[in-house]
């Protein structure tokens, strides 16, 4: 939950469309939601400007389709990172609007936002590299920044590297993947 979605619900009961049962309804489940399994963190959206993220990595497909499911219900945005083809389809299945980006293993439901005209480079040094730097560069997207990529510079060939130093001045923010190709 945001702080816009909270004062939506106060302002609904400031003017009358809601009664005091029904905001304490969608509040109950504020500051966490606790699935037994999984504890789902509802501010981290109002403390961090991101929401909370399932990393779908050592969970089982039913705990990853249980916590889509709430975080669905509960604000409507998903992202879930290290996902597999089979985690999508399962919650495609019941979140029909999520996107798979597959190089970068992150199923969500993407938002467009306002995009900066400064922008994040990313850079992978080898091409083993590149699904980290592609899941860095689709949450810098999904949280609104401008993304440019550059892949595949190498770290033993710093010749690869400098001729794109003009790009690399240029960019506010350097995300730097290196280091699976030994």
């Amino acid at each position: 939950m945001n702080k816009k979605e909270i004062e939506k619900i106060l302002e609904q009961f400031k003017s009358g469309q809601i009664e005091l049962k029904e905001v304490l309804e969608k509040l109950k489940h504020f500051p966490y939601d606790d699935l037994g399994f999984a504890k789902i963190d509802n501010q981290r959206q109002l403390r961090k400007g991101f929401p909370e993220v399932i990393f779908c990595q050592g969970k089982t497909l039913e705990q990853i389709t249980k916590i889509a499911k709430r975080i669905n219900e509960t604000r409507g945005k998903i992202v879930a990172t290290r996902a597999t083809p089979k985690v999508y389809q399962e919650i495609k299945k019941i979140i029909p609007e999520v996107t798979f980006f597959k190089e970068a293993r992150i199923v969500a439901i993407e938002e467009k936002k306002n995009v900066s005209s400064k922008f994040i480079l990313v850079v992978s040094g080898g091409t083993a590299d590149i699904p980290v730097a592609e899941e860095a560069a689709v949450i810098a997207e999904l949280m609104g920044n401008r993304v440019e990529r550059l892949y595949d510079v190498g770290v033993a060939g710093l010749h690869r590297l400098l001729t794109n130093s003009k790009k690399l001045l240029a960019a506010n923010v350097l995300i730097v993947v290196a280091g699976w190709g030994g």
